[in-house]
């Protein structure tokens, strides 16, 4: 390659006094980062609790329902990579603040629905913007904070909030549901990107853009294709079956296509996604960890969700006040685990031992019953998963943002955001396979009845449960075997324009 995309030189031996990395305002930047990326993460499960509601208010059916869920996935999915290198190519300050009034006009186009089709349409738009906005954000947090002795704690702070936001999700969608109205889960996101938009027109400096290179569009477009192609047969695998032929189409298609891409990659003049950013251990092994990590989440919050609500009957308000130890947990964990263990123990001792804490935490809650207490039995193991969580989360965002360049910061963002998204589909199409099977198996082993109907619950995402450890533990041994234990380097800082 020819551009200057491919500097061989380490990020972090390329830092100096003009870059982003040292202006004064940058603890502020955080605090506007911080805000877009929670709306961004809530919205992945505000939206869950509020969906009886508008079904019953706009009158559709089961069968349509998951595709409230289903078309954001598919356009934040898709469309992540190529929202990471825009942001690259034409500023993440621009990428960011368009994210943001973006998905503020398609949360309220969203609110006010008066029917099936515009609800989903703005859920699309809703991730066609986030997928703007999302790898914006952390782009941004990487080459503001470059100084080693900083960055370590704003990782921390902003993977604190990715972490929390789907269970603080859980509770606000909980609380405006029944409080005000389902819209007001879609309303909601107008006050945090009103924030986050004020903040970063006054906090943001304009990125000195000194070469714009030309679009990948053959990788771009191949690579949607590959991720839609991919999210959708795992989101159709949950309606069908694992044998069902579109879902077979899709999986293979979409296998092919990513096997194309990475070939195109290495052919291309200005790829996409430069094959360097996964081929360094420190990179590929964060980036794998993430994906782990994304598997394993959307098994606690969404069965035991299930458990806390239809076995043992907690509203939607109580079931997201039980998440709030695993939340205090990820916050204490991601903002002490950078300065306290991180330089004494290294990003391999620190990931490996994240996933096995959580894993134990996992463990925990196989054990629970119908006749299980709060105090007892769950908070345990919400408590060690938040902990094991908040580690790997906040040291693999570090890990796949070290030694970057700032022109490779958006789609190495991006790539993160695209790793949770495609874990997380694939374990809510496994796991929910899992599900269905020990509830069909318990049912065909017991007379029937109520009582043996609820017991099947329980048996179904205590199975789930048992597969998540089982998918940590493996993250667990992944981290242990490719991730190299030597210290994290920060990324190259943003040459801006001097006011």
């Amino acid at each position: 390659m020819t551009t200057t995309l491919d500097r061989g030189a380490p990020a972090s031996g390329k830092t100096n006094s003009g870059r982003r990395g040292s202006h004064a305002m940058r603890w502020w930047v955080l605090v506007v980062l911080g805000t877009a990326q929670l709306m961004v993460t809530l919205d992945a499960t505000v939206v869950n609790i509020a969906l009886p509601a508008a079904q019953h208010d706009l009158g559709f059916s089961d069968g349509s329902r998951q595709w409230v869920v289903t078309g954001y996935a598919l356009a934040f999915g898709s469309l992540l990579l190529l929202g990471g290198r825009l942001g690259d190519l034409f500023g993440r300050r621009t990428t960011f603040v368009t994210g943001l009034v973006g998905f503020a006009g398609a949360s309220v186009v969203g609110g006010a629905a008066t029917s099936f089709e515009i609800l989903v349409g703005a859920r699309v738009a809703q991730g066609l913007f986030a997928a703007l906005l999302a790898p914006a954000a952390l782009s941004l947090l990487s080459v503001t904070f470059t100084e080693p002795s900083e960055r370590p704690k704003a990782f921390g702070i902003f993977s604190a909030l990715s972490g929390a936001g789907a269970a603080v999700g859980l509770l606000l969608g909980g609380m405006l549901t029944e409080w005000t109205s389902w819209r007001w889960v879609m309303y909601v996101n107008v006050i945090f990107a009103a924030v986050a938009l004020v903040g970063a027109l006054l906090l943001l400096a304009k990125p000195e853009i000194t070469e714009r290179p030309k679009i990948d569009i053959p990788g771009t477009l191949t690579v949607s294709a590959a991720l839609f192609a991919i999210v959708y047969g795992f989101a159709h695998v949950e309606s069908t079956s694992w044998t069902n032929p579109v879902t077979l189409g899709f999986l293979a298609g979409g296998v092919v296509l990513l096997a194309v891409f990475v070939w195109l990659e290495s052919k291309v003049a200005h790829p996409l996604l430069p094959l360097r950013l996964v081929t360094d251990r420190t990179r590929g092994g964060s980036f794998m960890a993430v994906f782990v990590l994304g598997m394993g989440m959307f098994s606690i919050f969404l069965f035991l969700t299930y458990y806390l609500e239809a076995s043992i009957g907690y509203s939607p308000i109580q079931a997201g006040l039980a998440f709030l130890p695993m939340v205090m947990g990820i916050v204490a964990s991601s903002t002490t685990t950078p300065s306290l263990l991180l330089p004494r123990v290294g990003p391999k001792v620190v990931i490996t031992a994240g996933f096995l804490v959580a894993a134990s935490g996992m463990a925990l809650l196989t054990r629970l019953t119908l006749d299980s207490t709060y105090v007892a039995h769950i908070m345990p193991g919400m408590i060690l998963l938040g902990l094991g969580i908040g580690a790997v989360m906040t040291t693999a965002f570090q890990g796949a943002t070290s030694g970057v360049h700032h022109e490779d910061t958006g789609v190495a963002s991006a790539l993160i955001n695209t790793s949770q998204q495609v874990g997380g589909s694939i374990s809510t199409a496994l796991l929910t396979t899992v599900a269905s099977s020990a509830a069909t198996d318990y049912l065909s082993s017991h007379k029937p009845g109520a009582l043996t109907m609820a017991q099947a619950g329980v048996e179904s995402y205590t199975a789930t449960l048992a597969w998540g450890a089982g998918i940590f533990v493996v993250g667990a041994a992944l981290s242990a075997l490719l991730i190299p234990n030597r210290a994290l380097a920060p990324s190259e800082g943003e040459p801006v324009i001097a006011h």
